[in-house]
């Protein structure tokens, strides 16, 4: 999803089906450019991938289970406050310790029992949403470990994502993409809370949830994650970076399955440049998982604009995990994001890409369960 923002960019090559955007036009002018395009693609997944996909997620998954611990290394984290007294306010490097190489990698069960009883949670259930491209697999190191030390928990695939047999390129609407978590949360019992977590693409689609739905969220995480403001659309988010990043220029694939004379209805993903993108710190085999279940990201969700009112979604506590390795969202876009719309605590996950859930899986779980602690 990071990849959005080189909309903005010149004359794509040539393609029969797809279209690279290199260098970046005018907004103003995207109109009549579409126009100039070529029809592409109507790509669909048929049930033989989508099978595939399940497969290989359900294969990785019941792997680890079969292994036991999971043996994922670990990684040091710096938290701090955003606001609050100056007793707890913290440089965001003196909260970080050097670890001892002697220092014994700490199990799962031992992450989530340090100092916790779920009874006294306000609620020990979280619910994981997918980002641009994702699906509920990409979680699948992250339910491991939640289910481990006794939390519930729940991942979504969002319409035309992981197993969800529909046609990315018919996606019209925020909400039509966001359904099956609108869908999840309405069906909650009264009075039962949840934590929404959501990555990349995810931030906008918890933070639309969060409006609809606020007393039945607790908590909210976002994890290198678009955090839009009222008014905001995730392109005018990303458009901020447009020109700062030629792998996102490289990587992105418009795909025009309506024809010249309409806008994209999807961005893909060159596969060759998956790890680069989003893994350049993940295990292999998370990329190859990713290869095989990766879906194109629908287009017009994109470019819906927000509207998040203080009484709805600003009534619910709001955390931020950055990714600082992450050639996705860079940074400094993260921090642009969190200035604009300040969050209760942010977080700093060391040597954490664009998917943290792959390449710092324990220091992420680590947080996510203090973050479920925070009275």
């Amino acid at each position: 999803m990071g990849n959005l923002c080189s909309l903005l960019t010149a004359p794509p090559a040539k393609k029969k089906h797809t279209k690279r955007l290199s260098n970046a036009p005018s907004l103003s002018n995207l109109s009549s450019r579409w126009s100039r395009m070529r029809s592409s693609r109507k790509d669909k997944l048929d049930d033989a991938i989508i099978k595939e996909q399940a497969l290989a997620a359900a294969m990785l998954f019941k792997q680890h289970q079969q292994n036991g611990s999971l043996p994922f290394d670990r990684s040091s984290s710096t938290r701090y406050p955003n606001g609050g007294s100056k007793k707890n306010s913290l440089p965001r490097s003196s909260s970080s310790r050097a670890r001892s190489l002697t220092d014994p990698l700490l199990q799962p069960h031992q992450l989530v029992n340090q100092g916790i009883k779920l009874d006294d949670l306000e609620t020990n259930h979280f619910v994981l949403v997918h980002g641009g491209g994702f699906g509920a697999w990409c979680w699948y190191k992250t339910i491991a470990l939640l289910d481990e030390g006794g939390f519930k928990v729940a991942a979504i695939d969002l319409t035309g994502s992981g197993v969800h047999s529909f046609d990315t390129n018919s996606i019209t609407s925020l909400s039509q993409y966001v359904k099956p978590l609108t869908d999840f949360l309405e069906k909650l019992p009264e009075g039962e809370k949840v934590i929404l977590v959501g990555h990349d693409f995810g931030g906008p689609c918890i933070s639309y949830a969060m409006e609809l739905f606020p007393l039945k969220v607790s908590k909210a995480v976002f994890i290198a994650a678009a955090m839009l403001t009222s008014g905001q659309s995730t392109l005018d988010i990303f458009s901020q970076q447009a020109g700062s990043n030629d792998l996102m220029r490289q990587a992105q694939i418009f795909v025009y399955a309506k024809g010249n004379d309409h806008p994209p209805t999807a961005i893909d993903i060159d596969k060759s440049l998956l790890r680069d993108l989003l893994f350049n710190q993940s295990p292999s085999k998370d990329v190859a998982l990713a290869s095989v279940s990766m879906r194109p990201m629908p287009f017009a969700p994109v470019l819906e604009k927000l509207s998040l009112s203080d009484g709805k979604y600003g009534s619910v506590r709001r955390f931020y995990i950055e990714t600082p390795d992450d050639n996705a969202i860079i940074i400094t876009l993260q921090e642009n994001m969190i200035n604009a719309s300040p969050p209760e605590k942010v977080f700093r996950l060391k040597g954490a890409d664009h998917s943290p859930f792959f390449s710092k899986p324990q220091a992420m779980h680590k947080l996510l369960v203090e973050i479920s602690k925070i009275q």
